[in-house]
């Protein structure tokens, strides 16, 4: 592994293909992928395809990522296609393949930008700043690298199934390329997941087999605030909901379906 590469998540060894580094260990299994780097990745190369494509100029207002399998700790090609083209919307679906097996589909509709600060409300309170609260170790509660690259600050004690905290990475997404803010904020969203435990993981598996995010604005800077509730049903499927956060404010929910079971 390069020097470069070291500090990031992923190196581009091809037009569309990768390979993760340390830094992109899962949390459930450390030989797996942690999917939330993965999905900065998606947003990434979905940017990157547009520009090369000179498609027009919209922001990203929704992406859902079915988790299809076993995302493994090896190369894997990212296929980024327009569904549905327009001068003011568009729907793109992006694909990763490992050893030519799909292990993430993901749609993101791009909408055209106006001027709507005239009628612009309802947004939830803004969250204190990350910079006035202390550091939350969250390696006490879940191993693997990207867990490990994390700089988690809680607003608050964090308590089984409601945990609001601040997420930020000094990891660059790939080697060698500048992500723009928002694939570097997304990249982080799927921690949410990992942050408010119901109960402990090694006694009970609740991994997300999706993420679907919904802006309302686009975020800005380095940290990623997570105002997570987790609720888990009666017959095995839970749910992750989180409204979004950057310093300025909300900027959107996320939500993740989750599979419970116990541990074996």
């Amino acid at each position: 592994m390069t020097e470069t590469s070291a500090t990031s998540y992923f190196q581009r060894v091809g037009t569309h293909r990768f390979v993760p580094t340390v830094h992109a260990g899962g949390a459930w299994d450390t030989d797996e992928q942690h999917f939330s780097p993965l999905a900065g990745l998606i947003v990434h190369e979905i940017q990157r395809t547009r520009v090369r494509e000179q498609r027009p100029a919209l922001v990203m207002s929704r992406i859902s990522f079915d988790i299809l399998g076993r995302i493994g700790f090896e190369e894997f090609d990212i296929d980024v296609r327009t569904v549905r083209p327009g001068r003011t919307i568009e729907l793109v679906e992006a694909t990763v393949t490992i050893a030519g097996r799909s292990v993430v589909s993901a749609r993101a509709w791009m909408l055209s930008t106006q001027d709507t600060d005239s009628v612009a409300g309802g947004e939830p309170d803004r969250l204190p700043a990350p910079e006035s609260l202390s550091p939350w170790p969250l390696t006490s509660v879940w191993p693997g690298g990207y867990i490990a690259s994390l700089d988690a600050r809680p607003v608050g004690h964090p308590q089984p199934g409601r945990t609001t905290a601040w997420i930020q990475s000094a990891v660059n997404l790939v080697a060698g390329e500048s992500a723009d803010p928002l694939a570097s904020f997304l990249a982080l969203v799927d921690t949410a997941n990992g942050i408010a435990v119901r109960q402990e993981p090694t006694k009970w598996m609740f991994p997300n087999v999706d993420l679907t995010i919904h802006l309302y604005r686009q975020p800005e800077g380095s940290w990623t605030g997570l105002d997570t509730s987790v609720t888990f049903g009666h017959a095995g499927q839970g749910l992750t909901t989180t409204v979004l956060h950057d310093t300025r404010g909300p900027v959107g929910v996320a939500e993740q379906i989750l599979t419970v079971r116990p541990q074996p």
